[in-house]
């Protein structure tokens, strides 16, 4: 697996933002100055691609595919993967992403100005569709497998890796990069500003996103990518990689209501349950709850009552990463599971930052105010998504 984030650019860093609380939200200020509400997000630190990859391929490349081609680079290497490997054999590619929105604005100010579209030269097209990832990403490392991009809001990453999981599990492919990635710049955001999605506690950034607080006020937008190098077990082994966790369970389920961004409880229990189901476990097997919860009102109040019907009075903790991260949208479902495995790895769990005094909704669900040191074998990530798509994942320790 690979991250870049707002907690750090390595596996390394991001674990010592998670197990210390560190939150990576900050101001930025432009976005004042183009309109916005809030000028809270995430603060992620751009890529130096020189002398990583060639000028030619860099110019394809939007902000997100910078972001998940660094990565990328590492999941490979963490897999033992070279460029030799991929060359002899057959890797896929899937990746959620659901925008790509500062090409698309560029290459509108040039053709509004100069009303030309020799203008706009050759790189805008492969830098803003929506499959501007994976078609950088398969080109970059010359994937012969399956190619294509997820678009489903908000659990698009989620969504990349049960779909992965799903292509090699009928023996459709051997190994899968897949993950997620999001664009930070100010363009990719004003719409959501403008339905009052956003925390207007910029006097406090770091105290902004507050996942289950009874006193939340609105999510903080964030993003970078998270890779992860996805393989079947038998054929992991004949190779001699190194393992460091298994998906053994996907779920997903629409929510099947009349208004496009209203939340359901039910929705959410429904790809828990499929999720669960499919893994042969029962909400007495999960020791950690990866909560979707953004620090929405409505959002966290909805899954609060989801996480509750399936797990009250079980052991399991949960705690959004959100409250450090802000939400890193259509990369979020990707993230989510490394840093759940980064706490399997090392016996902990996160906190739920800026959590004070949880919802009445949240009251039944066991949330850590600080870190917990704990074994952990069994995780259930969520992510939800406007429009009422849902995925839910189980990852277990391989024992």
């Amino acid at each position: 697996m690979g991250i870049w984030s707002c907690l750090g650019t390595s596996i390394e860093e991001v674990k010592d933002s998670l197990f210390n609380g560190k939150s990576g939200i900050g101001i930025e200020e432009i976005r004042k100055g183009y309109g916005y509400q809030s000028a809270l997000t995430g603060i992620v630190k751009k890529p130096v691609l020189k002398g990583l990859i060639d000028r030619h391929l860099r110019r394809g490349l939007s902000e997100e595919a910078e972001y998940a081609f660094m990565a990328s680079l590492d999941a490979f290497k963490m897999a033992g993967v070279d460029q030799a490997y991929l060359d002899a054999n057959e890797c896929g590619c899937i990746f959620g992403n659901d925008s790509s929105a500062k090409p698309v604005i560029e290459a509108h100010k040039i053709m509004d100005e100069k009303h030309d579209t020799e203008l706009l030269g050759q790189s805008y097209i492969f830098q803003a569709m929506n499959s501007t990832v994976t078609m950088n990403m398969s080109t970059i490392f010359r994937l012969k497998g399956v190619n294509f991009t997820v678009s489903a809001a908000c659990a698009s990453g989620s969504h990349s890796i049960g779909l992965a999981y799903m292509l090699i599990k009928q023996g459709l492919q051997d190994m899968v990069l897949c993950g997620g990635a999001q664009e930070t710049n100010y363009y990719s955001m004003a719409s959501f500003d403008a339905i009052g999605a956003f925390s207007k506690n910029e006097e406090n950034p770091q105290k902004a996103s507050r996942p289950f607080d009874r006193n939340r006020d609105g999510l903080v937008p964030s993003g970078g990518a998270a890779a992860l190098v996805l393989e079947d077990y038998d054929h992991a082994v004949a190779r001699g990689a190194n393992i460091i966790a298994e998906v053994v369970g996907y779920g997903f389920s629409s929510n099947g209501t009349a208004v496009i961004s209203q939340p359901s409880d039910e929705g959410c229990v429904r790809a828990m349950q499929r999720a669960m189901n499919d893994a042969g476990i029962k909400a007495g097997d999960v020791d950690y709850i990866n909560a979707h919860a953004t620090g929405t009102r409505q959002g966290d109040m909805y899954e609060a009552m989801a996480i509750d019907k399936l797990f009250r009075g079980e052991h399991a903790l949960v705690s959004s990463t959100k409250g450090m991260t802000g939400h890193e949208c259509w990369m979020a479902g990707a993230s989510e599971v490394i840093y759940s495995i980064i706490m399997m790895q090392n016996s902990f769990v996160a906190r739920n930052l800026n959590l004070e005094e949880p919802d009445d909704c949240a009251q039944h669900l066991n949330l850590p105010k600080e870190t917990v040191e704990a074994e952990i074998n069994t995780v259930l990530s969520n992510s939800f998504g406007f429009g009422g798509t849902n995925s839910a994942l189980v990852i277990k320790k391989l024992i």
